[in-house]
């Protein structure tokens, strides 16, 4: 081999491994975290976290990116180590798919169907889809299944390009001399192991491999071995991401690792047995890139099927590694909410948004227990009632914090314009959760200084106050229900509300002048009451901003500001009619 043909193998080597990593990140934003959140949900016993873990690794073709998804599951406390076990074994299986794709490149055949099913026939069509799509693409879907497209033509060409670089080796004998060093069974499981760690994919390592069979120097022997090696190989990456995890998420990684090993050994033992004890001549057979896949298969496969009765005894060596520490114990009835936010998860940006979403919803409920809790203050105070509030606003700053920070981390990393935008949404949603925790406690305040003063409303300003709060308290409700359950129609009621809100605001405020102005009411009264009414208007503003959120979602052309402007005819007759219907319902007597 020259220095061109080196090139050739350089080159289709970065090619193979940039193609797998784009068909990889293409298939993970298609799935928009709804593959992770099937990994959560669905893992109530092994056969099924098996076959589980089998189809989501098949579809990300990855079982490095399941495990390392798996690890931040268990550090986030989303799931536990005993769910965990049957998915890895399901991880390795799905894996082969790959494989198998990859050895279409060994078909042979002169007939035209035949001669479509290679690789080199069918993939500069995927390319020519994927690079249009790509250029016409306006939606993030059509983007991804671009990447993937592409990504694969690329991971294809790249192999082509390799096994066409090496196949002029298989006449040189100091090549073929080295590879059949790997003949010792040791020697070819520490090559499968090393290779697959430096590259950090299974996948990549069996492909390398498919790609070097053409020289026709690998027996079924010798690659077996090798494929062992990979599969340990793979390890690594799990092993990495547990760095920093908690003791259970290192946990998960040994036991990815124990399943690994104990399965090629019993394997290795198998196949020493069988190699020692019988004549069988297929173990010196030339072996092709189908062969190959088919033994990535087998042994998968065997591992599963012998290691999955013994799932809690590999449960039992990771806890063996690693015990229980006394903080577990004592932590084991504590639950930490934010747990869930594990930078692992930013890596798959729809699952990571999922997560924060769901933290999103829980400051929506406790921002609404909040504010009802200190409006109902006026009505009869309760001390306890108003440290309630105030412990409910602590808790508010604590979320916003966190999801600031977590959130700030998920927008710089490669996400969809759809992704961005529900970022961007949250980001604003958890300052005006925040803003309405700091109102309610703003009202707790006023209250509590009425309560010390042994102030009172009169009976005219009770009974304009009632209706102001009822208002809010709709327009409270409608709007978090919209947020939390994503309803843009429930959404279009809340804007028209807060207008009558503006409108009740000032005619609160208007009348309790004319009776400052009477001498019917003091200035304490007068001060205490422009609070109330002040923290209700601002308020409705912030539910106002989360429904034009929810809306914007939906139709990304909606401006914030001039809302009535951008309205469509059919929407600004419902917005009016709305509008009418709550100046009736909540009107000053």
């Amino acid at each position: 081999m020259d220095i061109f043909g080196v090139l050739s193998l350089v080159g289709g080597l970065s090619l193979f491994l940039f193609g797998m990593q784009v068909m990889g990140g293409g298939l993970e934003k298609l799935s928009g975290g709804r593959l992770e959140r099937i990994l959560e949900k669905l893992t109530s016993n092994p056969l099924k976290a098996v076959l589980l873990g089998a189809g989501v690794t098949a579809v990300i073709q990855s079982s490095s990116a399941t495990t390392v998804m798996l690890v931040g599951f268990v550090n986030s406390g989303i799931m536990k180590l005993s769910q965990a076990v049957g998915i890895i074994m399901g991880a390795n299986i799905g894996t082969t798919i790959t494989s198998w794709l990859l050895s279409l490149t060994g078909i042979e055949g002169g007939n035209f169907f035949v001669r479509m099913l290679k690789p080199s026939s069918f993939s500069p069509i995927l390319s020519l889809v994927g690079i249009v799509l790509l250029l016409g693409a306006k939606s993030g879907r059509k983007k991804d299944l671009a990447e993937i497209l592409l990504g694969f033509a690329v991971l294809m060409f790249g192999m082509e390009t390799m096994s066409g670089a090496v196949k002029p080796l298989a006449d040189v004998p100091e090549f073929t001399g080295i590879l059949t060093a790997f003949r010792n069974p040791l020697l070819g499981v520490l090559a499968g192991a090393l290779l697959t760690a430096v590259i950090q994919s299974s996948s990549a390592s069996v492909g390398i491999l498919q790609a070097l069979s053409v020289t026709g120097a690998f027996t079924y022997g010798s690659v077996i071995p090798i494929i062992l090696g990979q599969n340990i190989g793979t390890c690594v990456t799990a092993m990495v991401s547990a760095v920093g995890a908690n003791k259970g998420a290192r946990r998960t990684a040994f036991v990815h690792l124990y399943f690994n090993l104990i399965g090629s050994i019993l394997f290795l033992v198998v196949y020493g047995i069988i190699r020692e004890t019988s004549s069988l001549g297929l173990l010196d057979d030339v072996v092709g890139a189908a062969g190959i896949a088919a033994i990535h298969s087998i042994f998968n496969i065997f591992a599963t099927l012998v290691l999955l009765p013994f799932t809690k005894w590999l449960e039992k060596l990771a806890y063996l590694t690693i015990p229980l520490s006394e903080e577990e114990k004592e932590a084991s009835g504590r639950v930490d909410v934010f747990q869930i936010l594990d930078l692992r998860f930013l890596s798959t940006p729809g699952f990571a948004i999922e997560q924060c979403l769901s933290l999103v919803r829980q400051m929506a409920d406790i921002s609404q227990a909040a504010m009802l809790s200190a409006m109902a203050l006026f009505e009869q105070y309760a001390e306890q009632q108003a440290q309630y509030v105030e412990a409910q606003e602590n808790l508010l700053d604590q979320y916003e914090d966190k999801l600031s920070a977590y959130l700030t981390q998920l927008s710089s990393q490669n996400l969809t314009e759809r992704e961005a935008q529900s970022v961007s949404t949250l980001m604003h949603s958890i300052s005006d959760f925040e803003r309405i925790g700091d109102h309610a406690l703003n009202l707790m305040e006023t209250a509590r200084k009425m309560e010390k003063k042994e102030m009172a409303f009169s009976r005219k300003a009770k009974l304009e106050l009632e209706v102001y709060s009822a208002a809010v308290k709709d327009i409270l409700e409608r709007s978090i229900r919209a947020f939390c359950s994503h309803d843009p129609d429930l959404a279009l009621s809340v804007e028209p509300l807060e207008e009558v809100i503006d409108g009740l605001n000032k005619e609160v405020k208007k009348r309790h002048i004319k009776r400052l102005q009477k001498g019917k009411c003091t200035i304490g009264l007068g001060l205490a009451l422009a609070d109330i009414a002040m923290n209700y208007e601002r308020v409705a503003d912030h539910c106002s901003n989360l429904a034009v959120y929810m809306i914007q979602m939906e139709d990304s052309t909606m401006e914030a500001h001039g809302y009535l402007d951008s309205l469509s005819d059919e929407n600004r007759m419902y917005f009016l009619q709305m509008q009418e219907a709550y100046r009736r319902k909540y009107k000053l007597a």
